[in-house]
């Protein structure tokens, strides 16, 4: 049996990534011959997927952010389509990856109304709108959806979709963390530095519109504090040689690890870590689940951000998923014009000062932890996945 999955990004690679493992497992066991072909990046590829185009490095926020993928993004549309038009698959997982996969999604239900579609980690539509009530016409082509969030399931459930709650990837992914005195010896620190994390890029253009902030914030936490040590996890390959040339420029003493060794070394860092500062998106995620005090911060071109507010009138409560989810301003977060390095240094020098308020990000933690479900979470979406790929199989032959 063949199943397309599709993706795109850094976080979509990783979900991507253990989805398949999940899959592949078992298939085995149900002695089911499965092929994985997919859009997604190396991770999966590693995982055991037969890529057809890599879409990790294709993603932006924003208009004129988006302009230099325009045709990466129409190339890989036209693998995929000369793709399905020769060797249609017997079903499609979609994750995450919004506008590219709804896209997808809609040409499957027309030219192949019988295959059926999976949406796995869908879009946030139950936290965002574009104006009142803009959504996209995700119910209308997918057959089932696997829903990461409660409330995800209830939004689309509200409005006819055939959902399932399946808890967050995550939960799998964090459960053995090794202990900090095994973390640093690992990174080769001592237990009288400070860790701070900057985990500022998934995508190029945050290279441009965060990566400097955050640096400029940890060279003030460095003055204060020259215990204080920085590193920073590559997001993509391209990034590695940009990361460790900021850090020189911007005078921040700390270290890049590579983008080939992140997936080995993140849960020591997580592990010795005494704060983060990031940008907003899934490593949010990943930090709360790690016990990680975090900053949040996002800032895209002037033009999108005038765009966005005025014409589509695109409304969000928060950026941060952890405050999204607990509905409170659990983590600082700083937006666009309060996006400074002035503003992230007196929020970080708090945290990383008063015993009380890392108390209460970690007890806002503990009750994150328990809207995201129970362990097993890519297990149980794969078999979900396989469950409806044997029987619209059968239901085909007989």
């Amino acid at each position: 049996m063949k199943l397309l999955i599709s993706t795109g990004e850094v976080s979509g690679d990783l979900q991507g990534s253990l989805l398949i493992k999940a899959l592949k497992n078992n298939a085995e066991k149900r002695k089911i011959k499965l092929e994985i072909i997919a859009l997604g990046g190396e991770r999966m590829r590693e995982a055991g997927a037969k890529l057809i185009s890599n879409t990790s490095s294709i993603g932006a926020i924003g208009f004129l952010e988006a302009l230099p993928y325009v045709l990466p993004t129409l190339n890989a549309q036209s693998k995929i389509d000369n793709y399905l038009s020769s060797s249609p698959p017997d079903a499609v997982v979609l994750i995450d990856y919004m506008g590219p996969n709804i896209r997808l999604g809609l040409k499957v239900k027309k030219t192949f109304p019988n295959i059926p579609i999976i949406y796995y980690i869908a879009p946030q539509e139950w936290a965002w709108r574009l104006g009142d009530s803009g959504t996209t016409d995700l119910i209308h082509f997918t057959d089932k959806i696997l829903a990461i969030f409660e409330e995800e399931a209830k939004f689309y459930s509200n409005k006819g979709g055939n959902v399932k709650f399946v808890g967050h990837p995550m939960l799998d992914f964090y459960r053995n963390i090794p202990s900090r005195e095994e973390a640093l010896k690992k990174i080769g620190l001592t237990s009288d530095q400070k860790l701070l994390l900057i985990i500022p890029a998934s995508r190029k253009q945050e290279l441009k519109y965060i990566l400097p902030v955050l640096l400029k914030a940890a060279k003030l936490l460095q003055e204060n504090d020259p215990s204080i040590t920085v590193i920073i996890p590559s997001g993509l390959k391209e990034f590695d040689a940009k990361l460790t040339h900021s850090l020189i420029e911007y005078d921040v003493a700390g270290r890049v690890i590579q983008s080939n060794e992140v997936d080995i070394i993140k849960p020591f860092l997580f592990s010795a870590a005494h704060l983060a500062l990031a940008k907003s998106g899934t490593i949010n995620m990943e930090l709360a689940l790690s016990s990680v005090p975090q900053i949040v911060g996002y800032k895209v071109s002037r033009f999108t951000a005038f765009f966005a507010r005025n014409l589509l009138r695109f409304n969000v409560k928060y950026i941060s998923p952890v405050n999204l989810l607990l509905n409170q301003m659990l983590i600082p977060e700083f937006i666009q014009e309060d996006f400074n390095a002035e503003k992230i240094f007196n929020s970080a020098v708090k945290i990383l000062d008063d015993f009380s308020t890392r108390q209460d990000i970690m007890i806002g933690y503990n009750k994150l932890k328990e809207k995201l479900g129970k362990p097993g979470v890519t297990d149980r979406a794969s078999k979900d996945i396989l469950d409806l790929l044997v029987n619209d199989s059968h239901a085909e032959i007989f």
